[in-house]
């Protein structure tokens, strides 16, 4: 089965084409044809493109909207051209969409139907900065590809679902979780799912004996604490805001600093929602930048002192929560780093790693430096008993995969 998997942001649409089935799934050989990403969508566009080679390849295009965007990929990866091999739009069988927000009612991957797209209207308000343009790339395919063709969601939300009570509800009145349905949900849960699937595989364990923390350290991060194949804690919260320091998100701050900012700054409500979404983490610490590669270089060359403030918080944070979920989990065998700095910065693993050996985590300096660009594979000492590994996220593998599986009725392993 030949399946498209949209990602679609406010001005940004990734891509990727997979080939799979049952066989492939089981033996592991899903086939990328092409992938790639639309940046900068309603001008002139950036389209950065892969094809088996890996190799990117540039070009622009005027793509005024979104359904203008989807009708130029789907043509463009059914031409001569792209060197997929697909000569015709029917030969694309179903497309997977990335939904960010399934509320309480989605816990598992579903065909889109009109009572899906209901639904995924109905939790707008959770996540109003996502979802209407989800819902507006479920649309364009449509618009491409015609009505009759699956089109399945894989929501970022339903890992999640198996959150215990206690660790999904907040101490605030209960009625406010029974009238507005206030809890965690929790996020990057396709991406945490990605990563324990592919850990599973490469050390033979069974699912029912998955115990381990992961941390999807980019831009936006989370962890996840997974027992039994099941997520069971995660940092990201009722938003995205909550929980681990993030390139230009807080993560964890005191409630009523929000009221107390918004007096003192002279700030409405939701301005003070944007300054903690979009000025503060890595970029609000340093007040230079929210890419950690350049805080690095900054305290490296420069001896920036709030480059070097921001690194420390974030290597904190996290290093905070690997420890609670430790406690939450009695232990575990592994924590597993995924994620753009996760899976390329050896000196934040480090960090991070550093001041747990008293778990039992040792790590490899050899090992923790090879382990870039893609690279999966272990980077504590063989006689570690709590073990770092390095497994880079395929969440639009994972989409494939389920929107395969939705559509033949195959239950995911």
């Amino acid at each position: 089965m030949n399946i498209l998997v949209l990602n679609v942001g406010s001005a940004t649409l990734k891509f990727q084409v997979v080939v799979t089935d049952a066989d492939r799934i089981s033996e592991d050989r899903d086939e990328r044809l092409i992938r790639g990403q639309i940046e900068r969508i309603g001008g002139e566009s950036i389209i950065t493109i892969r094809g088996a080679d890996g190799v990117p390849r540039k070009r622009t295009a005027s793509l005024r909207d979104l359904r203008a965007a989807v009708d130029w990929l789907v043509g463009f990866v059914t031409s001569e051209e792209s060197g997929t091999g697909l000569t015709s739009r029917g030969e694309l069988h179903a497309v997977g969409h990335r939904v960010v927000h399934g509320g309480e009612r989605f816990r598992s991957s579903v065909a889109i139907d009109s009572s899906v797209l209901h639904g995924i209207e109905e939790t707008i308000e959770l996540a109003p900065l996502h979802n209407p343009h989800n819902l507006r790339g479920i649309e364009a395919a449509r618009a491409a590809l015609g009505s009759g063709i699956p089109q399945v969601a894989v929501f970022d939300t339903a890992f999640h679902h198996t959150l215990p009570e206690h660790a999904y509800l907040y101490a605030i009145p209960y009625p406010l979780y029974r009238r507005h349905k206030v809890r965690r949900y929790g996020f990057h849960g396709t991406s945490h799912r990605s990563i324990a699937y592919r850990w599973r595989m490469l050390t033979g364990r069974d699912r029912a004996d998955v115990r381990i923390v992961t941390l999807h350290l980019g831009n936006g991060c989370s962890a996840c604490a997974i027992k039994g194949g099941e997520s069971i804690d995660t940092s990201m919260g009722f938003t995205p805001l909550e929980g681990l320091v993030m390139g230009t998100r807080s993560g964890d701050i005191d409630a009523a600093l929000l009221d107390y900012i918004a007096g003192k700054e002279g700030l409405t409500l939701p301005q003070v929602e944007a300054l903690l979404n979009n000025q503060s983490g890595l970029l609000g610490i340093s007040g230079l930048t929210n890419d950690m590669r350049d805080l690095l270089a900054e305290a490296d060359e420069h001896q920036d002192r709030r480059a070097k403030l921001a690194i420390d918080i974030f290597c904190y944070r996290a290093r905070k929560y690997v420890g609670a979920y430790l406690a939450a989990l009695g232990g575990a065998d592994a924590i597993v780093f995924a994620g753009g700095v996760g899976e390329n910065s050896p000196d934040i693993r480090r960090r991070i790693c550093d001041g747990l050996q008293w778990a039992g985590l040792h790590v490899d300096p050899t090992a923790n430096e090879a382990l870039t660009n893609g690279r999966e594979g272990r980077f504590s000492t063989d006689d570690s008993p709590l073990a770092a590994w390095v497994v880079p996220t395929d969440e639009e593998l994972l989409i494939a995969r389920d929107t395969f599986r939705v559509i033949a009725g195959v239950e995911p392993t």
